[in-house]
């Protein structure tokens, strides 16, 4: 096989017009040069140049690698550039991965800084909801996801946890509940209501709702389940039971629903950006990352 580097000596060989031309050209000595063409005749079987006088000239296979050099040499530094575009953070892709309420609260602002700062990054978003978005960074599928936690499992090894946000759950009941006189509502004052569930799939969510009931002395039964915080709100003013919801899931409060703090315990979901290490050192990751954290902070 043909040496590319051997191939640029060459093209310096007929370009310069000598063999101690381009040596000086490219910091070699003379005899280092010969040694190099010497070596690229025998990888090519045939002459490359051809001795004129007291100079040399390049042979028909001399000026065919000479040209397919200059090209070689043109695309190489295409490459080069390419590839510090892409260091720098102006081209490439970021696949980011998140869940409903993160979608509207925190990556509209990031997503915003990433194409103001860099716009020739292909942004790739996917609601993941209601499947965790963990899974897609650590299998390689996603640069940057958002995710709740304490989790059930410890993240792989490899995925830096960035804290974005504390996510206190709020008290929502129908608006002319009796509890809803109260400001703040001990989590055992709900033990006996109905309840509408939110979160019906096993994952971190589930986890921090059931594990504040069972610290507040009773068990999470659910009379109907919703699948997202809006019809749960609905489920609620009609009066079908009370609830558990995020405070980045409220939003704008349903009209016939009472919003109220909770204590002993005030159950909160923490959230935390999943950056893969491949991503860590990428401009655009970082100035999405930062964004997050300025749009969160906002919202707390």
């Amino acid at each position: 096989m043909l040496d590319v580097r051997r191939m640029q000596v060459l093209r310096a060989v007929i370009t310069s017009g000598s063999i101690t031309a381009a040596a000086r050209n490219l910091g070699y000595t003379p005899s280092a040069i010969s040694q190099q063409l010497s070596v690229l005749e025998r990888e090519a079987g045939t002459d490359l140049l051809e001795r004129v006088g007291r100079g040399i000239r390049p042979t028909p296979a001399g000026l065919l690698l000479c040209e397919h050099a200059e090209a070689l040499s043109a695309e190489l530094a295409k490459a080069e550039a390419a590839l510090t575009e892409l260091k720098e953070g102006r081209t490439g892709k970021l696949a980011v991965r998140y869940f409903a309420t993160a979608g509207a609260s925190v990556i509209p602002h990031a997503v915003a800084a990433v194409r103001r700062e860099h716009p020739g990054v292909w942004l790739d978003l996917k609601l993941t909801e209601p499947h965790d978005p963990m899974p897609e960074v650590e299998e390689g599928r996603a640069d940057v996801a958002i995710v709740v936690s304490p989790r059930p499992t410890p993240p792989a090894k490899g995925i830096e946890m960035v804290h974005l946000l504390d996510d206190p759950y709020r008290a929502v009941l129908p608006r002319h509940h009796p509890l809803a006189r109260k400001r703040v509502l001990d989590l055992a004052d709900l033990a006996d209501e109905s309840w509408v569930g939110v979160d019906p799939l096993p994952g971190a969510c589930r986890a921090i709702l059931n594990g504040a009931c069972a610290s507040a002395g009773f068990t999470l039964n659910a009379v109907v389940e919703a699948e997202d915080y809006q019809t749960a709100q609905g489920f609620v003013a009609a009066g079908l039971g009370v609830c558990l919801i995020p405070e980045l899931g409220v939003g704008t409060p349903h009209p016939g629903v009472a919003v109220r703090r909770i204590r002993n315990p005030e159950p909160c979901r923490t959230i935390h950006a999943a950056i893969a290490a491949r991503a860590t050192g990428n401009p655009a990751a970082r100035t999405l990352i930062d964004a997050m954290r300025e749009a969160t902070a906002k919202v707390a």
